[in-house]
């Protein structure tokens, strides 16, 4: 059998301490279908009570992260501490002396993947994080390895299980969002404090990882468009069920061959389309490619069981090419062309899709034709309306499904018909995916 392969470990929080366990509890297993000993042989914490609730054998622990980057012996590190620093320093200074890394930190791939996989390729080490993006679903190696003979034309994702549990449970229930979020928080399913998460910024932390894998080049997260979810109703949920939609929160990646674009934000996704059916916590990914077709992956995006399966899965992998004497035989982003050069996003504004309007407005004769006359003239062809009786004094929805309009034009005009006197309250868009 060839020589153990030893891993050290980095944080032993949530997902980390579900790393740990799964590399201790299932070791026979694993070193048996590695076909060498694989072992847990360094694991940092701060908190010295971990070693023994996890089961961890005796000299294992220690709180000295540089006891483990430093010791030669090391042969993979797994990076579980999370945000930027210092878990950048620690997988530049990992790679740096030759060591494998396996990480979850989609932050900083997100911020700083391009100069982490650049010094990947220069020391020709590997650098895997399936488990950055989606918790256990396979997403990386589908669009590094599997998909690769594929042009990736386009990507549509779920990839916030928060927010996927928040809006289905506002489907269903016809909750308001403070509500849901509140039961969220009570059930684990959403943070104390929850803005990473609604807000759309973890969405953009893995549409980055995703533009990267599908291109070969890594946009600058800064670049990507981000809205998140606080501002979706019951109304709005309700009006979209009447057009046919559901309303999701969606990463979306189009590559038709010129520029590339990536945005986040919620999406009316139509009832019969695959993602539709991802409720709750599910994530999912939807891609499609030049030779594939449509491709869905889908299951748990998150929590300690799926994420640290994928975690140990990195592990395998990087453990078989250093028994086969082949370490860094993937690039990070799966293709040997990578130039470095960051990935250029077209401009929000020069969109192309179809959107959603819900006007609040004064009940009388001839506000309809006013607001239909603005968007004519900014070009914005109508395909639909639903516009309510009055039940009670007071402003009523106008809602408006369009044909394909440009997000330039569309903000113009709305910017136009929220000065109108006849209109209460500024105008909710969601575009149509």
């Amino acid at each position: 059998m060839p020589k153990a392969i030893k891993v050290g470990l980095l944080g032993l929080g949530t997902v980390g301490g579900g790393v740990a366990q799964l590399l201790v509890q299932e070791k026979q297993r694993l070193s048996a279908y590695l076909g060498a000993e694989l072992i847990l042989y360094r694991a940092v914490d701060l908190r010295p009570e971990l070693a023994q609730e996890l089961g961890l054998a005796e000299g294992v622990f220690t709180t000295d992260a540089q006891a483990v980057l430093n010791d030669p012996e090391v042969d993979i590190l797994v990076e579980m501490i999370g945000g930027l620093e210092p878990a950048r320093r620690f997988i530049l200074q990992a790679i740096a002396q030759g060591k494998q890394v396996a990480t979850a930190n989609k932050a900083l791939l997100a911020a700083h993947g391009a100069e982490i996989f650049a010094a990947a390729r220069e020391r020709r080490v590997s650098i895997a994080f399936e488990a950055s993006v989606g918790g256990g679903i396979p997403l990386v190696r589908a669009l590094r390895d599997s998909l690769a003979a594929n042009r990736i034309t386009s990507c549509l994702g779920i990839l916030n299980g928060t927010c996927n549990f928040i809006l289905s449970r506002m489907t269903a229930g016809g909750e308001p969002f403070a509500q849901v979020l509140a039961q969220a928080q009570e059930m684990g399913y959403a943070e104390a404090d929850p803005s990473m998460d609604v807000e759309g910024r973890d969405t953009a932390h893995k549409l980055a990882i995703v533009a990267a894998l599908a291109t070969g080049r890594q946009p600058n997260l800064a670049d990507i468009p981000t809205e998140g979810i606080t501002r979706i109703t019951p109304l709005d949920i309700q009006f979209a069920g009447e057009f046919g939609f559901k309303v999701k929160l969606l990463a979306i990646l189009n590559n038709q061959g010129g520029t590339v674009e990536a945005r986040v934000h919620p999406a009316l996704v139509a009832q019969d389309h695959l993602l539709a059916s991802v409720d709750g916590p599910f994530n999912a990914l939807h891609i499609d490619g030049d030779w594939v077709g449509q491709v869905l992956l889908h299951g748990r995006g998150a929590g300690r069981r799926p994420t640290a399966s994928a975690v140990a899965g990195d592990v395998l992998d990087l453990a078989r090419d250093l028994t086969a004497g082949c370490a860094g035989r993937v690039p990070p982003l799966g293709t040997a062309a990578q130039d470095g050069r960051v990935l250029p996003l077209a401009p929000l504004q020069e969109a192309l899709c179809r959107y959603y309007f819900r006007f609040t407005a004064q009940d009388r004769p001839g506000v309809l034709a006013a607001i239909s006359r603005v968007l004519g003239g900014h070009g914005i062809s109508i395909q639909a309306v639903i516009q309510k009786g009055r039940h009670q004094a007071g402003p009523v929805p106008i809602v408006m499904l369009t044909h394909q309009a440009q997000e330039a034009a569309v903000q113009a005009a709305l910017k136009e018909i929220d000065a109108l006197p006849v209109i209460a309250e500024p105008t909710m868009l969601i575009r149509v995916a």
